[in-house]
């Protein structure tokens, strides 16, 4: 018979009740699992080529071991409940790499700034 929140000797793994702690209370924002969100468009979207320019960034950039993917889920989790709901799922996956990138020191904020207004002073601003 297991016992609640024990290790089992014989396979020394440890048993958490997960009825002992209210899923609430731990439950951070992003977590949505087993939550009512309303219904789910099944539906594949066509990609606009900027959200494809940051899925490739990401790529590039593990390949390349500037940033794991366990840092950016990391970065995607620390954006907070309104920045993380108030934006788009590649917007919030461009935040984590700036941020990401910053904190290791690839880039400088100012540089950041700097080719955010470059690209927004182009005539067409995605090419």
């Amino acid at each position: 018979m297991q016992r609640r929140n024990s290790i089992d000797p014989q396979v020394g793994v440890h048993y958490i009740d997960a009825d002992d702690y209210p899923r609430d209370e731990m439950r951070a924002y992003h977590d949505l699992g087993g939550t009512p969100a309303g219904p789910i468009d099944p539906h594949e979207h066509e990609l606009q080529l900027w959200e494809k320019r940051v899925e490739a960034l990401l790529v590039l950039l593990n390949r390349r071991k500037i940033l794991r993917m366990d840092e950016n889920r990391r970065g995607l989790e620390s954006l907070g409940n309104e920045t993380y709901f108030g934006v788009s799922y590649a917007e919030r996956r461009m935040l984590s790499v700036s941020n990401n990138l910053i904190l290791k020191g690839v880039i400088t904020v100012e540089e950041l700034a700097a080719k955010i207004a470059e690209i927004e002073s182009r005539a067409d601003p995605l090419p």
